[in-house]
């Protein structure tokens, strides 16, 4: 299970019980491929790797196909249906054929392959064709340079130290594990780009980013890094950032070809401005696409994107005011540009409006933009939902939103469609998730957590994959292939999003947490910030009015959607609290009130994290203790957590409304 003293995850390659599917992999044949290529070269080498240690069988490299009992070719669309980085595994006679458009999608189909023998599964009448549906899948770490990782939840980073950049055997790991789940871009360095981190662009880091790039593209995958568009300032340039400036377009032209000169694999910039204290364009009196369009236009010779974050806003709203609203101002801020965007920069645009809740609703900016690329953000590392001590498989959440019908077109109008470029036949489109890996032995702190770490790169590659499937895949690989432990684990994670929503914020109201840590309940905690993550509550309803008559946020939204959020009565419940301010009194589908809702939910929500408990319990012995001691000491904390959820929750609601709850249950 463990490598260097650090989990292998699902490349924990076990020993398969039966001997079943050794007859197909054992004596390979390379054709249209050079053995030598960086990227099939650790192909090959997973692949001995994996075969001789779950089949206990040797791989030899054929000279003669007719030979072979695994063939490795190069495929195309037109022979086979194998698109850009995609694959095709089938059998026939008792050979196995994996046909691959390129060598990641060979990296991709051997990884696929080693799934298959992983999870016992049969070869016979095998044929799996598996094209990647996002073309740019990427994990994002808000990794500083002193080891500290801003809403990190797992350690400390494996990529930086006391201000350096780190390379060793768990960089190759980390390498192998993202490329595994089909993961093609990682930015290494926090958004919130300060102190040394801005240096990474300088000769202080230069040898060992290329290094680690290095290592990297030996799995496929682009290195990028995020920017501080205040660099000119502090690295000695112009004393200006101004976008415009023909001395700050000089020195960012220079930079960049000094970058690109000593790091030349390196896939681009992420970019974080005008949010948060951060520096950017606003600052100068330009637009948005000013600076996006003036770092593309200098990286593009070198192939180089610039992918520019969405999550801009006006942070020093005064909670008197009722007219701002924060979900506003993503598309207040970028939606006036469309189309002045240029075709190497990509827009990465949160799931939602806020800040990754447990429930909101998707963002009207993914298909309210036409003209610009645009690029999914989710959070993987549990910041709003649990902080990887509470269980909560968000999987089902990504796939809501991938789901959510935009109306931007009369076919093709979903999210999926949108990040894959079916909807507007754009390139440079796809998702990427906030990670939560750290340097803990598991890599994640809670081992169940690993799950969303596999299931959003799963995801991203084939969207069409289930929760269901994923959550199945995630425990075989990982921890059993017993019929019974496989069931009750994926009970756990696929009960988990909902149980968590249920203890804490109801209705997409949202937020309710500790400031500044974000685990914990305070209902009140933001109420009177500058943030603007307002609830409303008084001794009538709670909940945000952003109908016509309220922010107008409703209305940034394309018919449907639009009028279907403006009326109390047609809005979706589970966002209802987001939408409208409500009384206690409202009867909601299921006949009962808002406020006996809210004191039924989390008392649910509590009884139910008490049922894991009892799943997981009964499978001492059946799982790796480490694995199974550490998700029940995790499990206590949840529990903590959650009573501590109902009881402030339901204790301020009571003292708001005066409304007693029906069953008559302890309420303080």
């Amino acid at each position: 299970m463990n490598k260097g003293g650090f989990s292998q995850l699902w490349l924990d390659y076990k020993k398969r019980t039966d001997n079943g599917g050794s007859v197909y992999v054992s004596k390979v044949f390379l054709s249209g491929f050079l053995q030598d290529h960086r990227i099939v070269k650790h192909a090959l080498e997973e692949l001995k790797s994996g075969v001789q240690t779950m089949l206990g069988v040797e791989i030899k490299v054929e000279q003669d196909m007719s030979q072979a009992t695994l063939v490795l070719k190069r495929g195309s669309e037109k022979e086979g249906g194998v698109r850009r980085e995609g694959y095709r595994l089938w059998e026939t006679g008792g050979v196995l054929t994996l046909a691959a458009a390129d060598e990641r999608g060979l990296l991709y189909g051997v990884f696929a392959l080693l799934r298959l023998i992983a999870m016992e599964r049969p070869f016979q009448g095998l044929d799996l064709l598996s094209n990647p549906e996002s073309p740019l899948r990427m994990y994002d770490h808000w990794d500083n340079m002193d080891g500290s990782i801003e809403r990190g939840y797992s350690g400390r980073s494996f990529f930086f130290q006391d201000d350096k950049v780190l390379v060793n055997e768990r960089t190759r790991d980390y390498a192998r594990f993202v490329s595994s789940i089909g993961i093609n871009g990682v930015v290494i360095n926090n958004v919130n780009v300060k102190q040394a981190a801005t240096w990474l662009i300088t000769d202080r880091y230069f040898q060992e980013v290329r290094q680690l790039s290095g290592i990297f593209a030996d799995y496929g995958i682009r290195l990028f890094l995020s920017l501080n568009f205040a660099a000119p300032l502090e690295l000695g340039g112009p004393q200006s950032a101004d976008p415009l400036d023909p001395k700050v377009r000089d020195w960012w032209r220079e930079k960049m070809e000094e970058v690109f000169s000593k790091v030349p694999d390196l896939g681009g910039f992420l970019v974080k401005a005008d949010s948060e204290g951060r520096p950017g364009p606003f600052t100068y009196g330009r637009t948005q696409a000013d600076g996006a369009n003036m770092l593309a236009d200098i990286v593009k010779p070198y192939g180089g994107l610039i992918i520019w974050r969405c999550f801009v806003y006006n942070c020093t709203q005064d909670w008197r005011d009722r007219q701002t609203d924060r979900a506003r101002a993503g598309y207040d801020s970028f939606i006036g540009q469309d189309g002045d965007y240029h075709e190497n920069v990509i827009l990465q645009i949160k799931n939602g409006p806020m800040d990754f809740q447990i429930r909101e609703p998707v963002s009207p900016l993914l298909g309210g933009l036409q003209k610009t690329n645009q690029m999914l953000e989710v959070q993987v590392a549990q910041e709003y939902t649990g902080q990887q001590i509470d269980v909560c498989y968000l999987v089902p959440l990504f796939k809501e939103v991938l789901d959510f019908h935009t109306y931007c077109r009369e076919k093709c109008d979903t999210v999926s469609d949108i990040v894959s470029g079916r909807t507007f036949g754009n390139v440079n489109t796809g998702m990427a998730a906030v990670c939560n890996t750290g340097d803990d032995a598991n890599w994640t702190g809670n081992d169940l957590a690993a799950a969303n770490f596999y299931g959003f790169g799963r995801l991203a590659f084939c969207h069409s994959l289930t929760a269901d499937e994923i959550a199945e895949e995630w425990v075989r690989l990982s921890i059993s292939n017993e019929e019974e432990v496989v069931e009750k684990i994926k009970k756990i994670l696929l009960g988990s999003r909902g149980t968590y929503e249920k203890y804490t914020c109801p209705l997409g109201i949202g937020w309710m947490v500790t400031p500044e840590t974000h685990y914990g309940c305070s209902v009140d905690g933001y109420e009177y910030s500058r943030w603007g993550t307002y609830h409303r509550a008084d001794h009538k309803g709670l909940g945000v009015d952003r109908s016509r008559l309220g922010t107008g946020y409703a209305g940034q939204y394309r018919e449907p959607n639009a009028s279907l959020y403006d009326n109390m009565e047609t809005c979706p419940e589970e966002l209802l609290l987001f939408f409208h301010h409500v009384p206690y009194t409202y009867r909601l589908k299921s006949g009962k009130t808002l406020i006996q809702h809210i004191y039924d939910t989390h008392f649910e929500g509590v009884r139910e994290v008490e049922e894991m408990i009892g799943l997981w319990e009964s499978l001492k012995g059946k799982v790796p203790d480490p694995v199974y001691d550490g998700v029940r000491e995790r499990f206590d904390r949840q529990l903590h957590n959650a009573k501590e959820w109902r009881d402030q929750v339901n204790a301020y609601f009571y003292r708001k409304s005066g409304i007693e709850d029906e069953q008559g249950r302890k309420i303080y």
